[in-house]
């Protein structure tokens, strides 16, 4: 172990002075040999395969491990994508403090970071596009069921697309020792490796975070969960337990950390769906349940039945209908409240615009029943007025719109739908300039008015 991470340490010296575009450019090279070297990987994670069959490997463990020309293409596509993703700026301003002083945030890579993960060939290329990206070299170790492939995509496709882009292919090293002694190795090198990145569940990923802080590591670890599904309220309640097994077993966890009824059914009874769901969370099979898409009537009915513990529902400042009862029910019986929609099917983007046609591929173009309430000149009134606003704290709409959601102290998560990384810009925006209390009375006023969304 120590030698691999001298070899990562030692390239990682050279990133820092790397242009962007020469990163961006090795990570369009990976996709490019993605393609050229399926041959050598495909055949690597057919032996892989083989091995995991003889080992009696089936279902969604077996389905996890392989790849095919397909899930190539797919992360081929993934990497471009990063690729196209501007880079991080190493410093910004963060907003001027009295007497002329600057905040500012200034970012560095870390240099060296392990990832220890399980049986998982795509996520060899996944976190070395990330380290790379970042300008980090990194260690990784994989499960033994897929070293094979593991050792074709690092020899094969990542070190030759490094070289072409004139960076040195030691910056990602692959541990090719199986076994947990190496594992244990990884987490155990704090003057080489101050981070590792634990992927997996359960006592083995808990094991080696308690070991790595015994040695100074830090790591960044999920031992538990991490995964939410849902269920419609009518659905067979066998097979949504078969579901929740095989979804355990594609994701790599030990429990889906929250499951959702989704659609209220007046004709399934709620106390049989949650007696299944409670049977669910006695086994250890997921964390917690909770409901989607329920009015305040069939909130408290689900409450009566059971012990939900969050409600996902469509919210956004063209849609705040919710602040009339479930809201204040929530915050009464201690249910989380889980925001979806926060942009209103793309209306509080800036894209839908007064007298001009929908944008091909929009929401209104495919699917424009649940958006029909926002068509009236007091929301495209209401819309100049929010960007107005935004312009002035030099924020998109988008960016304005999420920073409300984040300001208020009734909203436990905000869901987004990402289609691309640059859908995440007005995530980044958000949280980089916090809503104050002001701002948040203007924003409110400016939709003052409108009537209650119901966008879902």
């Amino acid at each position: 172990m120590p030698r691999v991470a001298r070899a990562a340490r030692g390239a990682a010296a050279d990133l820092a002075d790397v242009p962007d575009e020469r990163l961006d450019d090795a990570l369009g090279a990976i996709a490019d040999e993605l393609g050229r070297q399926a041959k050598p990987v495909l055949a690597a994670n057919e032996a892989d395969m083989a091995a995991a069959r003889a080992d009696g490997v089936a279902g969604a463990l077996l389905d996890r491990l392989r790849l095919d020309e397909a899930r190539l293409e797919a992360i081929a596509g993934q990497l471009r994508a990063l690729a196209a993703f501007p880079a991080e700026p190493s410093r910004r301003t963060v907003r001027e403090l009295p007497g002329g002083l600057l905040l500012e945030e200034r970012r560095r890579p870390v240099g060296v970071i392990g990832a220890n993960f399980e049986a998982r060939p795509n996520v060899v290329v996944d976190i070395a596009s990330q380290f790379v990206k970042s300008r980090n070299a990194g260690v990784l170790r994989t499960g033994s069921a897929a070293i094979r492939s593991a050792i074709a995509l690092a020899d094969e496709v990542i070190a030759p697309a490094l070289d072409a882009a004139g960076l040195d292919p030691a910056m990602i090293q692959l541990v090719r020792v199986p076994g947990q002694s190496s594992a244990r190795a990884l987490v155990s090198q704090p003057g080489l490796i101050p981070l590792v990145i634990l992927r997996g569940s359960g006592d083995s990923t808990r094991s080696l975070a308690a070991e790595a802080a015994r040695h100074g590591v830090r790591t960044m670890a999920h031992a538990d969960g991490g995964a939410v599904l849902f269920v419609d309220a009518a659905a067979d309640l066998d097979m949504a337990e078969r579901l929740i097994e095989a979804s355990l077993d594609r994701l790599g966890v030990d429990r889906v950390e929250l499951y959702l009824a989704h659609e209220y059914d007046p004709d399934v009874p709620l106390a049989e769906s949650f007696g299944a769901f409670g049977a669910a969370q006695a086994d250890g099979l997921i964390g917690a349940y909770g409901v989607s898409n329920f009015d305040a009537a069939a909130l408290a009915a689900a409450l009566a039945a059971g012990t939900p513990q969050a409600v996902q529902n469509s919210y956004s400042l063209l849609a705040r209908q919710d602040e009339r009862d479930v809201l204040p029910l929530c915050a009464a019986r201690g249910v989380a409240y889980l925001a979806f929609g926060p942009l209103a099917g793309g209306w509080l983007t800036g894209k839908y615009r007064r007298g001009a046609p929908y944008p091909a591929g929009s929401r209104m173009t495919q699917r424009p029943e649940p958006y029909q309430a926002f068509v009236t000149g007091l929301t495209f009134d209401a819309l100049d007025r929010l960007q107005a606003i935004a312009a002035r704290r030099g924020t998109s709409l988008a960016g304005l719109a999420l920073g409300w959601l984040l300001a208020g102290d009734r909203v436990a998560q905000v869901v987004i739908g990402p289609g691309r990384p640059e859908h995440l810009a007005p995530v980044a925006e958000a949280l980089r300039h916090p809503v104050t209390e002001a701002e948040r009375t203007e924003i409110e006023a400016a939709v003052a008015g409108l009537a209650e969304g119901t966008a879902s």
